[in-house]
């Protein structure tokens, strides 16, 4: 069976560190090989970058948080993500591309253009095999936030920047319907490790 790449996205709030958990037992179950990753992040460069982009107080233009977005990316396929899958290994990243259409772009501003122009230089026609969305109301996605550690530079941004964000991402979802799978992660546990699950024996039936 050819590798798959998946990515797993949504808003900040929207519960990915959970469900994340629930991806790995479902590989683990299934014994099938499997290379957890994230972004920005997956090599020492792209976690360097990552701190400068997180930091709470970095003042850091548009422009330039969104190429630094795709150099870590352009390292994190080099590195971990194309050879994997070359040698036959799923991976699962936590956040890809959608996150910088969603966030530099919906809610930066950033035109899709000229996202979708670096999408292209960087990653060629490589896509994501699936994309698991996970959505939530901004109310809820806000609760979490705040009971949750020090906000970083994302995190700190008002309700209008997520509600951005948020349109974006299931925008894009509802213009590919055969490549994403939008999840409620406002509902239960069980229910949502439910559909996450269904999602997965769906790509490797």
């Amino acid at each position: 069976m050819t590798a798959k790449f998946i990515t797993l996205d949504g808003i900040d709030g929207s519960g990915k560190t959970t469900q994340l958990n629930v991806m790995k037992q479902w590989f683990e179950q299934n014994n099938l090989p499997v290379v957890f990753t994230r972004e920005p992040g997956g090599t020492a460069f792209g976690e360097a970058l990552r701190e400068i982009v997180l930091k709470a107080g970095n003042q850091i233009d548009p422009r330039a948080e969104t190429l630094l977005m795709f150099a870590a990316r352009q390292q994190h396929l080099v590195d971990v993500i194309l050879p994997n899958l070359n040698k036959g290994i799923n991976v699962v990243s936590d956040r890809f591309t959608d996150a910088t259409f969603a966030y530099q772009g919906g809610g930066k501003g950033l035109p899709e253009t000229d996202i979708d122009t670096l999408q292209t230089w960087v990653q060629g026609s490589l896509r994501p095999d699936l994309t698991i969305l996970l959505d939530v109301s901004l109310e809820t996605a806000m609760q979490r936030i705040e009971g949750a550690r020090e906000k970083d530079r994302f995190e700190q941004e008002d309700s209008a920047f997520f509600t951005r964000v948020r349109d974006t991402y299931l925008r894009r979802a509802a213009a590919q319907p055969e490549a994403y799978t939008i999840v409620d992660s406002s509902r239960d546990k069980d229910w949502t490790k439910n559909q996450i699950e269904m999602a997965l024996n769906q790509l490797f039936k």
